[in-house]
């Protein structure tokens, strides 16, 4: 199959860290703009009398934000292989289980905290659209007017750079197409982005803001779960580093 390919793997690394540096801007990058004149419109439509509007912006946004814990793991994964380029094989063996269950630790906690946070925006969302009229305009005044055609273009923007990423780990090394762990967290982090887009693409524009907390939500729990399987994966490699480091003493005697 041939040598790992160095420069390959190290672009790579810097197109998914960039895919996560998008997502985790996207609430800089998105939102914002003025929707007074939308939630006039949309205060004409309820009856409701508004009067003047003024401080009513666009919303951001979770959902782009959120899609950063699915691909911690994508980032974490091929910074391992990065590491084995300058690490010796025995020493890479024992930092990595017990870094990885670091990690998968603190990517559980966030995680859940991450779920917490938008399960409550989203209980909050809801119960206000329904309390028709004036927790409806309540709702559009704070996340009516979600900015679908900018948070395409982020979108389109990370999963490109997901593409690129797993591209250039197959030019790095074929082999890695036989490694199932690998390719299902591929699939996972490209199917979460085209989810996301597809939710924001599948109600009017006034929904949109429901939905993507809605897809925060899938993309929190599927980070739990990942961390969950780094975190037991972590265990055998942390076992046969204990073992080894235990037999050293028993073999210089």
């Amino acid at each position: 199959m041939g040598e790992l390919r160095k420069p390959f793997l190290l672009l790579a690394m810097l197109a998914i860290v960039l895919a996560v540096g998008v997502e985790l801007g996207a609430g800089l990058l998105t939102g914002g703009g003025d929707a007074a004149a939308a939630l006039r419109d949309s205060a004409d439509a309820l009856d409701v009398e508004l009067g003047d509007v003024a401080g009513v912006s666009e919303p951001s946004g979770r959902g782009t934000g959120y899609l950063a814990l699915v691909d911690a793991v994508a980032v974490w994964s091929t910074g391992l292989y990065c590491l084995s380029l300058v690490l010796p094989d025995r020493l890479h063996g024992r930092v990595q289980g017990v870094a990885t269950l670091i990690f998968s630790i603190v990517l559980v906690v966030v995680s859940l905290i991450a779920l917490v946070v938008a399960f409550v925006e989203l209980s909050v969302m809801v119960s206000l659209f329904l309390a028709a009229p004036f927790g409806t305009l309540a709702y559009l005044a704070l996340w009516g007017f979600f900015p679908v055609g900018d948070a395409t273009l982020l979108l389109g923007l990370a999963l490109l750079l997901k593409l690129a990423w797993a591209a250039l780990l197959i030019l790095a090394q074929p082999r890695f197409l036989q490694n199932k762990g690998l390719v299902l967290l591929t699939l996972t982090t490209l199917l979460c982005t085209v989810l996301l887009e597809f939710l924001h693409r599948l109600v009017p524009v006034i929904l949109v803001s429901i939905l993507d907390d809605v897809g925060a939500l899938v993309f929190a729990v599927v980070a739990i779960v990942w961390g969950l399987v780094l975190l037991i994966g972590s265990i055998p490699a942390i076992v046969k580093a204990v073992r080894v480091t235990a037999a050293l003493p028993a073999r210089r005697t």
